[in-house]
């Protein structure tokens, strides 16, 4: 009976079915219809639907940023509870604000780390001798595709290095592993470059927020450093994968700021603005410094031929003596940043400790210890801060919390020097506090600091890195695809070749005026001598000479060639310097011979076409993505 009336209720008359046919057959029911049979039809749906749908990749980023903010917090956590059987501390002290540590643990530990350091990197190396991709490197060359056993390699090196208590953090693991996990992933779906170049960023973005319980800090580090671009395209993926890493940890944590400031006023006058345009100046060369340092401590390295597995315990050795004058460089500084914006200090000592941790900093990356400069960049503005505070409380008239606006200027514009990204620091340094007051002052020490390092250095910490290493990376722009456009790929292979000994007058018969606009020439070897102009060779100025002259003698731009391997943008330059348009193939450096020709023309036509490509992916809005 329940069927019966079932049945009887989805009766219809032949109205009601007609209606259905003409419904059926409207374009867009069609278009529905086609667009469920094709993926019901695919192998894997679940691909299907998230490398077509925006919405679906933000939806799965969601899902993925609370794994990794699972993974920083589990780690975060394990570290510290290590560093506090490693060196005694009490339940909940960081290293970098321990009262006492044990001097036997501040001489053996940092040394004992390397040495496990050095034996597990080795063992790394030997089963995978390649560099580690980091993020960045990855967007700018690779697409956003990162080998997922980097990841762990850096990890677990990353790890064994803090937990030394070396002179930074674990920041640069931790978007290593984000960015990495998400590149993964995005790989496995088999998602397009430009959406996996988001990925990678997203990775970092909840990588950062989770570390700093900054969710808006940690979406504009994967903008501006990751992504190298802001854009509506990718705000979805990268906000909501940053905000579901903080929103995850903010579950296990109280949520509160990680730093707490004694005056919850701040007051900036409008006098203190000049004096943080000097700090900002005085950040700049905070950052340049430290990060010359760095190069400095590897080149003393070189210098003294240390073989690569003494390096890091010869430079855990020589933290060790820092530490035991100045306990407070060790580790990523987070517990002495509290400290320090809680309690007043001298400011001769001040001074030291600032000079001390630069120091400590550029020895342990320097040495081999694997890490970034990201908490310590905060850890040595806000010592910058506090000195300039405590200048300003000598010249000008106390105000609630004034030093305390000096260190939150000073971690914004140290930070912004060496890790480059300003809007980043700004919203960082007030998440940490919970402080809005000073936002206009951080605000403008930071573009201060990052005007005058970009002016006189050119970098930050990691693109001086790739500079050093002879990448051609400014950033994180997408340069990847000039590198996959060869000139195997836009290379001709109908050359016009002649002899070297070829007469003028032979030569015109063979390339006769509007037939070609070029011949190549070759000695007997079929090695390449040289390009002939055939509108040159008909000019009635060569007509008295056309068994006297042969064609090696009209020859020119014999040292200007391509070679297949070589990529769109080397072309142009050579079709600049040789002034030329055409240029040669050339198989190898060691043969000579030529395989092809490519044009300028067709080169400058395909360079316009992909850079088109490329920004119009950048500017694509969300909701004009194509779903099909």
């Amino acid at each position: 009976m329940p069927y019966l009336r079932l049945n009887q209720a989805v009766k219809m008359n032949d109205t009601q079915h007609a209606w259905m046919r003409r419904l059926a057959r409207h374009p867009l029911m069609v278009d529905v219809k086609e667009r469920l049979d094709s993926w019901i039809d695919e192998p894997d749906l679940l691909r299907h639907v998230l490398r077509e749908n925006q919405f679906g990749q933000a939806l799965l980023c969601v899902l993925l940023g609370m794994v990794v903010g699972a993974i920083v917090a589990s780690l975060h956590h394990a570290l510290k509870v290590l560093h506090e059987a490693i060196f005694l501390l009490g339940p909940g002290e960081y290293i970098s604000s321990a009262s006492s540590i044990d001097w036997v643990r501040v001489v053996t530990v940092p040394a004992a780390g390397a040495v496990l350091l050095v034996i597990v990197s080795s063992l790394m190396r030997y089963w995978r001798p390649k560099e580690v991709i980091d993020p960045i490197e990855a967007n700018a060359l690779m697409g956003g595709r990162m080998p997922f056993i980097d990841n762990l390699r850096l990890l677990l090196e990353s790890f064994i290095s803090s937990a030394s208590g070396v002179s930074f953090g674990m920041e640069a693991a931790y978007t290593q592993m984000g960015s990495g996990f998400l590149s993964w992933a995005g790989q496995k779906l088999q998602l397009r470059r430009e959406d996996l170049r988001i990925f990678v960023a997203a990775g970092a973005a909840a990588a950062v927020s989770a570390a700093f319980n900054a969710p808006l800090a940690g979406a504009f580090y994967g903008f501006e450093l990751v992504l190298s671009v802001y854009t509506i395209s990718a705000l979805l993926q990268v906000g909501l994968c940053a905000l579901s890493s903080a929103v995850f940890v903010r579950i296990f944590t109280e949520g509160t700021p990680i730093f707490q400031l004694s005056n919850n006023v701040i007051d900036v006058p409008i006098y203190n603005y000049g004096l943080f345009f000097v700090l900002g100046i005085a950040s700049a060369f905070v950052g340049i410094a430290t990060m010359k340092m760095v190069t400095s401590c590897e080149h003393t390295a070189n210098r003294l031929s240390l073989p690569d597995w003494l390096r890091p315990v010869c430079g855990g050795m020589v933290l060790s003596l820092i530490a035991l004058l100045f306990p407070q460089v060790l580790g990523s500084g987070q517990g002495a940043i509290d400290d320090h914006l809680n309690r007043a200090w001298p400011l001769l000592p001040l001074i030291v400790l600032l000079l001390a941790k630069m120091a400590a900093s550029a020895v342990s990356i320097g040495a081999g210890f694997r890490g970034g400069l990201f908490s310590s960049s905060l850890f040595l503005g806000c010592l910058t801060g506090q000195i300039m505070g405590v200048v300003a409380s000598y010249l000008l008239p106390q105000t609630p919390g004034q030093v305390e606006s000096f260190m939150l200027v000073g971690m914004g514009a140290v930070a912004t020097s060496i890790i480059g990204a300003p809007v980043t620091m700004v919203l960082l340094v007030l998440e940490l506090t919970g402080s809005f007051a000073a936002t206009s002052g951080v605000l403008f020490g930071v573009l201060v600091s990052s005007s005058l390092t970009r002016y006189m250095f050119g970098y930050s910490f990691s693109t001086w890195r790739f500079h050093l290493r002879g990448l051609r990376i400014h950033g994180a722009q997408d340069i990847g695809w000039i590198s996959d456009l060869k000139v195997s790929k836009l290379m001709k292979s109908d050359a016009r070749i002649v002899p070297g000994d070829t007469s003028l007058a032979d030569l015109r018969e063979v390339a006769p005026l509007g037939d070609t606009r070029r011949v190549f020439v070759v000695d007997k070897g079929h090695e390449y001598q040289g390009v002939v102009d055939v509108n040159a060779i008909h000019s009635p100025n060569l007509d008295k000479r056309l068994n006297e002259t042969v064609a090696r003698e009209l020859a020119k731009g014999k040292d200007f060639y391509l070679l297949p391997d070589e990529d769109i943008q080397h072309a142009m330059k050579q079709f600049e310097r040789s002034e030329l348009e055409e240029l040669p193939v050339l198989d190898s450096l060691k043969s000579h011979k030529i395989i092809g020709y490519v044009t300028e023309a067709y080169t400058l036509k395909r360079y316009a076409q992909e850079l088109e490509t490329q920004n119009s992916a950048i500017r694509l809005p969300l909701q004009g993505k194509k779903l099909s």
